[in-house]
């Protein structure tokens, strides 16, 4: 295993001149040792490239890799001792599920009864103990990509393995099983991990801590509860939750919030971060956001145009404003309150302790 120090930039064309020319700004940041870690974000946001450049496929146009300190920057993945899990499975078909587990440990030349204790190993924590027999061939996809997984961590003297989107071919039914299954094995072989994702509930539920990509910037690091409490950029509020956070528009002056025709009362630690702001965008999740009595100095009055009964609570939809200015709003309500019809106007709680505010899209308070 190793810590990982990543400085650098890419750039598939020569002499970038605008973020725009680069696939990945320039970013600073460290996995350590035993750490489990997801990428996280769009297609095309650059964690595939990110991963590729940790693995050694592809060198940064600038900076470097450095693994415990030594750069690596220019080595191939099998100097850098890599271990690389694929999005579709890479295995042969010819061989049984033991062969395969076993194939990169006989590449390098592992006593066969050490082979034999770690294929078993491997193969009950995937549950395929009863399968090491059968040619990988007759195999469902989803047994082959555990095929797969098994071989990417059947090594114990790897640097880290890298997982891109591995699961995408798994039965979705299935893939709550394998998340599960790889959180138990980090924990007990403490592996350096890096798993690339478009998925949140995969990030969230593998990674302890998660990387969160967008147009090539890494723009927050940080645990699940981070990402959904303190979002520290608008892309990270909107990208994480289901659904994603409220952004509002308003204005800071003489310690009041504005938000359309309204005024809101703000926490005193909140209001002494915005004195310099001056317009602001509030974030509120649609868990934080409350039914509140007319008029309330937390609360905007919202037209309602949508009501979803999700099962364990109602997702409304309202209006704030009106005409071009106008904002939608979404609340997560417990089906205890009951719901309003669509058409009433309702007054709802916006600004609490929950509540981020914005300005050029990070958070300052």
């Amino acid at each position: 295993m190793a810590r990982i120090d990543l400085d650098l930039a890419h750039a598939y064309r020569p002499n970038p001149q605008r973020d725009e020319d680069y696939a990945l700004l320039p970013l600073k940041m460290s996995f350590r040792d035993g750490g489990a870690y997801a990428l996280l974000g769009p297609s095309g946001c650059g964690k595939t490239t990110l991963l590729n450049i940790i693995s050694g496929l592809l060198q940064p146009s600038h900076g470097t890799v450095k693994f415990d300190g030594r750069d690596v920057t220019r080595l191939s993945p099998q100097e850098r001792n890599i271990a690389q899990v694929f999005q579709f499975p890479v295995i042969y078909d010819t061989m049984t599920v033991a062969e395969n587990l076993a194939f990169p440990l006989r590449n390098r030349k592992v006593p066969e009864a050490k082979i034999r204790e770690r294929v078993g190993k491997i193969a009950e924590m995937l549950e395929m103990s009863g399968q090491l027999n059968q040619r990988a061939a007759g195999l469902s996809a989803d047994a082959k990509q555990k095929i797969s997984l098994g071989r990417g961590l059947v090594r114990e003297d790897v640097s880290a393995v890298l997982f891109d989107e591995p699961l995408t071919v798994i039965d979705p039914h299935l893939k709550w099983q394998l998340r599960r299954k790889l959180k138990q094995i980090h924990h007990e072989l403490k592996l350096t991990l890096v798993y690339v994702t478009h998925d949140q509930v995969e990030a969230l539920t593998f990674a302890d801590e998660v990387v969160v990509m967008t147009r090539g910037r890494a723009v927050q690091v940080g645990s699940a509860d981070q990402l959904f409490e303190r979002p520290e950029h608008t892309f990270v509020g909107n990208f994480i939750g289901s659904p994603g956070m409220n952004f509002l528009k308003g204005r800071f002056t003489e310690g009041r919030l504005h938000v359309g025709s309204r005024q809101l009362a703000v926490p005193a630690e909140k209001a002494a971060l915005l004195q310099q702001a001056a317009d602001v965008t509030l974030g509120v999740r649609p868990e934080y956001v409350a039914p509140a009595q007319a008029e309330a100095a937390d609360a905007l009055p919202v037209q309602v145009t949508q009501v979803q009964d999700i099962g364990t609570h109602w997702l409304v939809t309202g209006r704030v404003g009106q005409g071009e200015g106008a904002s939608l709003l979404k609340a997560r309500l417990s089906p205890e309150l009951g719901a309003p019809n669509v058409g009433d106007t309702v007054w709802w709680s916006v600004v609490g302790s929950h509540t981020c505010f914005y300005k050029n899209e990070e958070r300052i308070a």
